[in-house]
């Protein structure tokens, strides 16, 4: 996919606002979400791909062993309630972080890693649901939704086996749902979830393979601390994204660096070390 390096906050405002981009008639409001990235070299693996090896035969056994020893956490009656809990939590999942503001993402793409260009992606979750499975899609349709829940999503797939048994012909899908609000940042982030039908299947390659789906845009590091200070006076920090004593004491972290937005600034929608990325939560 090719992405478009912007320079100033100009060409960003209207990358962004570009209603040409996820108009749908059907939908009275943009149907994109956002993901940002703090490193252009980062890439949107999940954090289960990252385990490397086998890493598909783990899942079951990581997801098994979380409800065993979370049970006083219950997020849901269902298998996608939990898989969004662990998530949130760092677990490694086939899930990705997404969000509907736009400004969120950029938020996770600029808090950290001043002196690194930064990636902000976009994707069309209409058009990515075009492709569903019959199934899926009739259940989508019939609730004129945009996005699943996890109640929708339980009735196709209840267990993560049985969203890999929906394709047809064997060709990978993906879908997008939101996450039940168990905590204040869900809500604060206007979180979404990614999650494709086959574990091994990376969302960038399946983008690739599918055209017009998705946008991405190169955030230079010479513009990062304009974009930062933007977000700062509309109070898109940790402190509003994260409620909470964590986001307060980043946002403070960060605020009061010698160099704003350093590197272990604040929470990230892909964390980050100085040797690799550890895609995870947005929190």
């Amino acid at each position: 996919m090719e992405i478009t390096t912007l320079e100033n906050w100009r060409e960003l405002d209207e990358a962004i606002s570009d209603r040409s981009w996820g108009s749908h008639p059907q939908h009275a409001r943009p149907t994109v979400v956002f993901r940002g990235l703090a490193r252009a070299d980062y890439s949107n693996v999940t954090s289960l791909a990252r385990l490397e090896g086998d890493y598909a035969s783990l899942e079951r056994h990581l997801l098994r062993n979380f409800r065993k020893y979370a049970y006083q956490r219950a997020p849901g009656p269902t298998t996608w309630d939990w898989l969004a809990l662990g998530q949130h939590h760092g677990l490694p999942t086939r899930l990705l972080d997404w969000t509907f503001s736009p400004l969120v993402a950029l938020h996770f793409a600029t808090s950290t890693w001043p002196e690194h260009d930064a990636v902000l992606w976009s994707v069309d979750c209409a058009r990515v649901h075009d492709a569903l499975p019959s199934l899926l899609r009739e259940l989508l349709d019939a609730e004129g939704a945009l996005v699943f829940t996890t109640e929708q999503l339980a009735l196709a797939a209840p267990e993560l086996g049985t969203l890999d048994a929906l394709q047809e012909d064997g060709t990978p899908y993906g879908l997008f749902f939101e996450p039940p609000t168990f905590d204040e940042r869900i809500a604060s982030q206007a979180a979404v979830l990614s999650v494709m039908s086959d574990p091994t299947c990376e969302l960038g390659t399946w983008l690739e393979q599918h055209p017009g789906l998705g946008r991405a845009w190169r955030i230079a590091a010479s513009l990062k601390a304009d974009v930062r200070e933007r977000l700062d006076q509309a109070h898109i920090t940790e402190r509003s994204l994260m409620p909470g004593l964590d986001g307060l004491a980043a946002w403070l972290r960060r605020y009061y660096s010698p160099q704003r937005g350093t590197s272990f600034g604040g929470a990230s929608m892909a964390g980050s070390e100085d040797r690799f990325q550890q895609e995870g939560s947005m929190t």
